[in-house]
């Protein structure tokens, strides 16, 4: 190789490394200001802004310091999930006759919810089963035994609900309560499981409906218990509340799947005499019938939208399964992760999975790959069905109270994140010159909650100025930086 053409390249490439570490900006004023109104100190922070397709950020805070993410973790869970498992993935729920006993076979669906349920059911009854005189196998084997812990003493939230391969809708009762005239409140339980106990001594008032799942439950002394199953709610229902609904788990795996298969069997005209029990098909079992769960794609997009964190554990531990073998174990998940990050040359060393929820303390992953991995995402074939997962700024999903009347309200696909001491956002932007930038922002600190507004500016300034703040230097074919 000539030497001038030699000295060239290096040229190029020392270049390169001094525009990638003086281009990249602090965050922007707006973005400072409001984080000092919260008394967030800038060590509590990592960002990162970068044009797609671009070699070097336009702002870069902080941005290899291990965070929290929040619920933005589940960005990683769901991107590996599409690429390893394909969009049309599916989960199979399988029933057997092994004698007179019923198996269930679960393979970790997130989405067998009610309505799924009932149509497995269903089709149990169009094939001619009626009277069921044995027992209810339950095989749960899919899964390993999950060491999880609830998140917080809030046991009864769903959220907290353990994962599990044969998890029927995500083990919860949702309560509704409807305003009967001016003076009482209706309540009543889907599903109305057999035993299960609603005592109410509501009344009604005035004032603002509260803001909040904890809010309302306060608001209406809300108290439940699990053995036996019970539910009181005994303070004041505010009627601007209108109708409402509160979700809460409070059964057993074993029995809540058990109460819904007798209320609704007994509905669809069934009998079924037996108990409910763990175990396995024998080698005689017949396989009767297979459900089908929704695509992954379907499910990707529930994840993400509404960070539903009981379904993205199920992904998670899914992966494990199907790349690692069953029975899944959560570190196998993180190990086949891991494996999938390196291949595309991202080397995370902070990255730290527990769940692939972000419900979590001890998750960590940096800004810088984060935005890595949004990159990644952006080329992907997966691409459409990962962008189209998250939250629409201003529109829907998580991101629907925000900005609205911004600018950047319907331009920016955004990934939120919510822990009592975290928050984060992390997506695509497209600004006002159509040119799309990824973006992320952690806030790690006990008043993190207050810094939303920081969060909102950067979004809005990466809109209107991230253009002007750096020029580009692109991986496009024929693209060259200027002559040193």
């Amino acid at each position: 190789m000539p030497f001038s053409t030699q000295l060239g390249r290096v040229l190029i490439i020392a270049w390169l490394a001094l525009a990638f570490k003086t281009g990249a900006a602090d965050l922007p004023p707006a973005a400072q200001k409001a984080l000092r109104m919260a008394g967030v100190p800038r060590g509590s922070v990592a960002a990162w802004v970068q044009e797609v397709g671009a070699v070097r950020p336009v702002v870069a805070v902080r941005a290899d310091a291990p965070m929290n993410p929040a619920s933005v973790m589940k960005l990683v869970t769901t991107y590996a999930a599409l690429e390893l498992l394909g969009p049309a993935y599916r989960w199979k729920t399988e029933v057997y006759l092994d004698g007179e006993h019923l198996v269930l076979r679960g393979t970790g669906d997130p989405k067998l919810n009610y309505e799924s349920f009932w149509m497995l059911l269903r089709n149990l009854r169009g094939r001619g089963l009626r009277e069921l005189r044995g027992d209810l196998v339950l095989d749960r084997s899919y899964f390993g035994q999950v060491a999880y812990s609830p998140f917080d003493s809030d046991t009864h939230r769903p959220y907290n609900v353990t994962p599990d391969a044969l998890l029927v809708n995500f083990k919860s009762l949702r309560f509704t309560f409807v305003p009967d005239g001016d003076k009482a409140v209706r309540v009543f339980a889907e599903p109305a499981l057999p035993g299960m106990e609603i005592v109410n001594s509501m009344k009604t008032g005035p004032g603002s409906c509260p803001d909040g799942t904890r809010a309302f439950r306060e608001a209406i002394q809300a108290s439940f218990q699990s053995q036996p199953p019970r539910a009181s709610f005994a303070g004041t229902y505010p009627l601007s509340c209108g109708e409402r609904e509160l979700n809460v788990a409070l059964h057993d795996p074993a029995d809540y799947l058990a109460g819904m298969m007798r209320q609704l069997w007994a509905e669809m005209g069934g009998t079924w005499s037996g108990a409910v029990r763990e175990g396995t098909a024998s080698p005689a079992a017949r396989l009767v019938y297979t459900h089908e769960s929704e695509p992954l794609a379907e499910i990707v997009r529930d994840i993400n939208k509404f960070s539903n964190n009981v379904m993205a554990r199920q992904l998670f531990l899914t992966i494990g399964a199907e790349r690692a073998g069953a029975p899944a174990r959560s570190e196998e998940a993180a190990r086949v992760i891991r494996e999938w990050l390196a291949a595309k040359k991202i080397h995370a060393p902070e990255l730290a999975l527990e769940n692939g929820s972000g419900l979590s303390r001890v998750e960590r992953i940096s800004a810088q790959h984060l935005a890595a991995l949004l990159q990644a995402a952006w080329r992907s074939p997966v691409m459409p069905e990962f962008v189209s997962s998250l939250p629409i700024v201003a529109a829907d999903g998580t991101m629907k109270k925000r900005l609205h009347g911004e600018r950047v309200a319907g331009n920016a696909h955004i990934k939120t994140g919510l822990l009592a001491d975290a928050r984060a956002i992390a997506g695509y932007v497209l600004d006002r010159s159509n040119r799309r930038y990824v973006v992320v922002m952690i806030v790690n600190h006990p008043k993190a909650h207050e810094a939303e507004p920081a969060v909102d500016a950067l979004l809005e300034w990466v809109y209107d100025s991230a253009t002007g703040r750096a020029p580009a230097i692109t991986n496009r074919p024929g693209a060259s930086p200027p002559r040193p």
